[in-house]
């Protein structure tokens, strides 16, 4: 478990890390965005993965690696959008943003540790493309519960869903950083 630690931080890292350079580049622009735009922004760069998995080529010059990275940055912004509401004050500085994004990242995080607890590590003996087919699979999800309001009769909530999609987006990148 201390190397899954480990390297979850160094994924944490290298996805803060940019979503920090992109704050400072573009500042909190997608704060415009709904949740559902959002969601379907992780849509497009999810399905996006399973196309260049299943082709097995790629036109566009960013891998599978970036759109892990997106996948993942999107999700904490939807977290966000979530708690501060799309409908509040649009502007974010960069420290506070980033504060916003460590804070949902980091609780994330701690649902993984305990999901990783109960499961052995189960997630180190799956593929990518599995990882790739459960994230769509939630966004599936998530999409049908945005479609009913966010109700739920006995499903996790939306924000249940983008922290595991958070977590299947770390644990790929994990895996991607060990083939290299």
């Amino acid at each position: 478990m201390q190397k899954t630690n480990e390297q979850f931080e160094a994924a944490i890292s290298l996805c803060r890390g940019i979503f920090d350079k992109k704050m400072k580049d573009y500042g909190s622009a997608w704060r415009i965005l709904r949740t559902t735009s959002l969601t379907d922004q992780i849509y497009i760069k999810a399905n996006r993965i399973r196309s260049i998995e299943e082709k097995q080529e790629q036109k566009i010059d960013e891998g599978i690696r970036d759109e892990f990275i997106g996948i993942v940055n999107y999700s904490v912004m939807a977290l966000i959008q979530l708690e501060l509401g799309s409908e509040s004050r649009l502007e974010l500085n960069p420290d506070e943003a980033v504060d916003l994004y460590t804070r949902h990242i980091y609780e994330a995080k701690s649902l993984m540790q305990n999901k990783n607890h109960d499961y052995d590590e189960a997630w180190r003996n799956m593929r990518i493309s599995s990882y790739t087919d459960i994230i769509l699979m939630k966004l599936l999800r998530v999409k049908q519960i945005e479609d009913n309001e966010g109700k739920t009769l006995v499903s996790e909530g939306l924000d249940a869903n983008y922290s595991d999609i958070i977590n299947y987006s770390l644990f790929a990148l994990i895996k991607i950083g060990e083939k290299n």
